[in-house]
């Protein structure tokens, strides 16, 4: 490893992994969704929940809906969505939410991201993409779903994905996240005194036996949190690696990572998206499936519908899930959250319904059947990537992927 990278892993350290946690595994928002608003009409004291989409649909009707519930019988809720990907929440939400005393920040509003993006204004990329939520200061919800119903523009009723529900010690470093957030939204102008609002009251008594930690990822002193937990977890495997990623155009790091993994003898699996739900990192995903698969690393692409998973095991004892994506957004730009597990049982679990989604619902890409693909096919691949990074490159975002 170069001095540079030892002193970036030094100056920017992953959260300390606790014991004492219990974590409950959540596939789609069929498991997901009640368990969320069982925890908001359970609440009686505090409601944290932060979200990147917040949809005009049945799921955010219903959590509307239980917010201003809350709210009304005296619970101190809080509520904080990106700008941009909850864009339209003034339209439908908002006016509800705010009459029934729920407190609401918005994070960098924002209706035209592109616009910024070609005038090279950088902090305007900048998107609070984590999902988290806390109830009472003792029970926590991390991982990829949105407010928003599975079935919303989606060609299936099941959008892969995954979240924890979590008791214990990791509470703890999750609400003093939260509470960060919220500050931070809540400043007011140069020369005005700022309210310092009380830390959010927590139970941290031990839930259980898992060991886990909180990654965190931002534009000042996490930067590099999450990648540097995935190169070093798969620096260290030995048997095999499983990924599924909504999208997938990793680091060089990262991806010299895989292809050493891969070449030293670990199965490497990845799980990609099949369906197209953006175009332009749809192909730039695939314009590495040629370099992925000479290695030997295995490709296989979801059909059912949308895969917004986020999600790593490594040797069936390392697990990782939340909200970042192995691509330049989650990487370079968004604030993210994941945690990290330490426990056989919980990845063996997580694994296994990896492997379901990879033996029942997706369909492997093998090379041979790739290098047959035209020439035609391989250049728009090719020229995706290089108009994504090109875009990068108008704000600098990309100079060190």
């Amino acid at each position: 490893m170069s001095l540079r990278r030892r002193l970036l892993n030094a100056l920017h350290p992953a959260q300390p992994v606790s014991g004492g946690n219990s974590l409950s595994l959540l596939c789609n928002g069929d498991a997901y969704f009640p368990a969320l608003l069982t925890a908001i009409n359970e609440a009686t004291s505090t409601i944290r929940l932060e979200t990147y989409l917040y949809a005009d649909d049945a799921i955010g009707q219903a959590v509307t809906a239980a917010l201003c519930a809350a709210a009304t019988r005296g619970v101190d809720v809080r509520l904080v969505v990106d700008g941009f990907g909850a864009r339209n929440i003034d339209l439908h939400h908002l006016p509800r939410l705010t009459q029934a005393g729920v407190q609401v920040r918005v994070y960098r509003p924002e209706h035209h991201l592109w616009r910024h993006l070609l005038s090279r204004k950088r902090s305007r990329l900048r998107r609070m993409h984590r999902k988290m939520a806390l109830f009472d200061g003792g029970t926590a919800f991390i991982g990829g779903i949105n407010i928003l119903d599975d079935a919303t523009d989606n060609p299936s009723p099941t959008r892969l994905d995954f979240a924890v529900q979590i008791r214990g010690p990791l509470v703890q470093p999750i609400a003093q996240a939260i509470d960060r957030q919220w500050q931070t939204l809540s400043r007011r102008p140069l020369f005005h005194r700022s309210i310092k609002h009380a830390p959010t009251p927590t139970k941290t008594a031990p839930a259980g036996h898992i060991r886990a930690g909180l990654l965190l990822r931002n534009n000042l002193s996490q930067r590099r949190s999450i990648e540097n937990a995935y190169v070093q977890a798969i620096q260290s495997a030995r048997d095999h690696i499983t990924l599924a990623m909504a999208y997938f155009i990793p680091s060089r790091n990262i991806l010299n990572a895989l292809l050493s993994a891969s070449e030293r003898g670990v199965k490497v699996r990845l799980l990609l998206q099949g369906k197209i739900e953006y175009r332009l990192q749809h192909y730039a995903s695939q314009s590495l499936y040629r370099s992925l698969l000479n290695a030997g690393i295995r490709l296989y692409e979801y059909q059912p519908g949308f895969m917004h998973a986020k999600v790593g095991v490594i040797d069936g004892r390392w697990a990782t899930l939340g909200s970042a994506n192995l691509d330049p957004f989650s990487l370079l730009v968004a604030q993210e959250a994941n945690i990290v597990i330490e426990d056989d049982a919980f990845s063996r679990q997580l694994e296994a319904r990896l492997a379901q989604a990879i033996d029942t619902h997706s369909h492997e890409i093998t090379a041979a059947a790739w290098g047959k693909k035209s020439s035609l096919h391989r250049a728009l691949r090719a020229m995706s990537a290089r108009v994504l990074f090109r875009l990068l490159s108008l704000t600098r975002y990309a100079d060190n992927y």
